[in-house]
């Protein structure tokens, strides 16, 4: 699919109507309450230093692979694809008209201060973007596609239409906008055939959709693997045949035990229970990976090379902690305070950011006190140590 994306970008040549720096979104944007810092960078990281790729190439990967050799076209490659997947991502969310961009990113549950103050901000932002191409000699080609809808079409209802009459507004979190997005661009790479390619439109769309879901089911898939690996060996230091992996009831139990876990977290119909601590829990995981890794290379004897783990170990607690405390004052704890299905998910949320914050910095602090007990011992004692 995403092969197939980098086709129609190139043969589409998109216009990316999104600014290059969107100024409303540095005094916290129209579909997003919080601030560039450090939002921006939990986006990032979680492509470039995630925790749960460490989990899947420590614990998965290792059971998988034929020779060692294999581990860094694998383990690089993958993030050099998932870096493709982002860019693609970006550019099918910039080729957008900010009128749809915005049609469907900004949340329905505004209250009248909120949504006086978005009006604002969009009106300055659409009438920015009624000119997109800026005067670009590449794209005055006079040809009429799909991405330079007339005025009157630019609307959300338009849209809605071509993609087979689903409701598209109020639609957050970027799946639905990578799937138009994708859509366009492929209605665009066909449009020099002369054949009437809107009307296959919806097509591409779900054809999008189904290729996200299969994307976030195969997430799921991992991650319950890997947490049924972390929990047989938790239990195996109750009842010793648990740290087989392939004993059956062991297996089963802890697959049941993850399962109705992450199972009991959506319950509720929303993944509103689960998805604002996904990014955190997800950037603690790489600062453990981080500094469990620091670690190895202090007890062997090779803290001149700790630079390359310490810089984005640090980089990534600054960041991550800061959102961690963000969240917890700015949304969850006034979550809570709405009673119901929303409260609880709010108090869920906040236990288990702020638990996984306090293990993190548990752990750090006990790699600090045995990074300085090894640096400080005499060349010897350390390798003894070691």
């Amino acid at each position: 699919t995403i092969a197939l994306l980098v086709v129609g970008v190139i043969v589409a040549n998109p216009v990316l109507q999104a600014a290059p720096l969107e100024g409303e979104f540095i005094d916290g944007g129209p579909t997003f309450k919080g601030s560039l810092f450090p939002f921006v960078f939990i986006c990032i990281m979680c492509g470039a230093v995630s925790g749960f790729h460490a989990l899947v190439s420590s614990g998965t990967t290792p059971k998988m692979v034929d020779r060692e050799r294999d581990i860094r076209p694998i383990g690089y490659g993958a993030m050099l694809m998932e870096s493709l997947v982002g860019i693609m991502a970006l550019i099918a969310a910039a080729s957008l008209h900010p009128q749809l961009y915005y049609d469907m990113n900004v949340p329905l549950t505004l209250n009248e201060k909120e949504a006086a103050a978005l009006q604002t901000k969009l009106e300055r932002i659409y009438a920015r973007g009624e000119t997109p191409e800026g005067g670009d000699p590449l794209h005055k080609v006079g040809v009429r596609e799909p991405h330079q809808l007339t005025v009157g079409e630019r609307d959300l209802s338009r849209v809605e239409e071509m993609v087979g009459g689903e409701s598209l507004r109020g639609r957050t979190g970027g799946a639905v906008t990578l799937a138009v997005g994708m859509a366009l661009i492929f209605t665009d790479a066909l449009a020099w055939t002369g054949l009437a390619v809107e009307s296959i439109m919806k097509y591409w769309y779900h054809f999008a959709i189904m290729f996200e879901a299969l994307f976030i089911l195969t997430t799921i898939d991992t991650g319950t693997r890997i947490a049924r690996l972390l929990v047989q060996e938790s239990m195996a230091k109750v009842y010793a045949p648990f740290k087989r992996t392939d004993w059956l009831p062991g297996a089963v139990f802890a697959t049941l035990v993850v399962t109705l876990g992450w199972g009991a977290l959506i319950w509720t119909g929303s993944i509103d229970t689960i998805w604002p601590m996904f990014g955190i829990s997800n950037q603690l995981l790489a600062v453990i990976a981080l500094c469990l890794v620091t670690t190895w290379l202090v007890n062997t004897g090779r803290a001149r090379y700790c630079w390359v783990t310490l810089l984005p170990m640090v980089w990534v607690i600054s960041t991550t902690m800061t959102a961690g405390v963000q969240m917890i004052w700015y949304r969850f704890l006034p979550g809570m305070s709405q009673g119901g299905s929303a409260g609880f998910a709010a108090g869920l949320n906040l236990f288990f950011t702020l638990f996984v914050m306090l293990c993190v910095g548990a752990l750090l602090l006990l790699a600090v006190a045995r990074w300085g007990m090894m640096l400080l011992r005499p060349q010897g004692m350390r390798q003894s140590v070691a």
